[in-house]
């Protein structure tokens, strides 16, 4: 049997190593389904390999706290990691020391880092780019409320490790509150990751740059890490939608080395899917101007509520 630590220290690493094959693999399928050939899934890799040997450019407006930043983004997603189920259905070392909100709270300060950040430089871009970023951060945390209120409601707490247990119950599993706050937080997954149909990921127009616009000061490793912190930010939230809210089946229950290989292989398939489905997304739909991304989320916001509601009505 192997140790929780090292259970924990694997799941951590697995965030690590895996989060930019998640990116790698939507540009692939996205370039697939416009009929164009596409990056390999390993080219975000080569990419951070490339940052990680330039040279840095460096405003002369620039403080300690530009340089701080991209360190504190970089650390902030496995430190989550330590918080979720990722590869075990039981609480691993370090766990309850935080719920649902605590989580999203940790990682909300990767955020407001690199906003502050891109405000630190004195460049006009990263300003624009903070301001949008926290507009859309400040609509989504109601829809995020909201869905952990729905779920404190059915599992009678936030914790995740047995948030999972009562939502995958045969009571709960079809039930219209869970299948409203998956589609709830699946939204906000797409705000707060930059995708469409809120940002754009592979723009460079500064009418339309939301979370690109805050990277601009940056270059070299600064820059890398920044990417790096991306992709693994959008693989913990995909961990949260598919082994919290959606499925928690794949897990260790008693962690053989089996059984932790065998999660491994499903949280990475999980968060395959979860980006194949954005991959579909993207190629359907087109990136909405910035004045209506409020009605974006004020659609999950109203799918929170009915989750509310319609939990009250079926089991209150």
């Amino acid at each position: 049997m192997i140790p929780d630590w090292l259970i924990q220290v694997i799941a951590v690493f697995e965030v690590l190593i895996c989060a930019p094959l998640l990116k790698g693999a939507i540009n692939h399928w996205k370039a697939r389904i416009q009929s164009r050939r596409g990056p390999p899934y390993l080219q975000p890799y080569y990419d951070l390999a490339k940052l990680f040997r330039k040279d840095m450019v460096i405003s002369r407006q620039a403080s300690w706290l530009f340089h701080l930043v991209p360190l504190v983004y970089f650390v902030v997603p496995p430190v989550v990691a330590i918080l979720i189920p990722v590869l075990s259905a039981y609480p691993l070392p370090f766990a309850e020391m935080a719920d649902m909100p605590g989580s999203g709270f940790v990682l909300a300060l990767g955020g407001m880092a690199i906003s502050l950040g891109a405000l630190d430089a004195a460049g006009t871009y990263g300003g624009m780019g903070s301001s949008r970023a926290r507009v859309v951060s400040f609509l989504s945390e109601p829809v995020l409320i909201l869905v952990f209120f729905t779920v404190a409601l059915v599992a009678h707490t936030t914790l995740p490790f047995f948030v999972n247990r009562a939502l995958a119950s045969p009571t709960y599993i079809v039930s219209p509150a869970h299948v409203l706050i998956v589609v709830a937080f699946f939204m906000v997954l797409l705000a707060e990751t930059g995708r469409i149909p809120v940002d754009n990921p592979g723009t460079s127009l500064e009418l339309s740059m939301i979370d690109e616009a805050r990277t601009l000061e940056y270059s070299g490793p600064q820059l890398a890490l920044l990417e790096w912190g991306s992709a693994m930010k959008m693989f913990v939230l995909m961990i949260v939608l598919m082994n919290v809210l959606v499925i928690p089946w794949g897990l260790t229950y008693d962690g053989t080395p089996g059984h932790v290989l065998l999660a491994m292989v499903t949280t990475l398939a999980k968060a395959l899917f979860v980006a194949a489905v954005i991959a579909g997304i993207e190629s359907t739909f087109a990136k909405i101007r910035f004045f209506r991304i409020p009605e974006f989320l004020g659609v999950a916001f109203a799918f929170s509520v009915l989750a509310v509601i319609t939990f009250h009505f079926t089991n209150g």
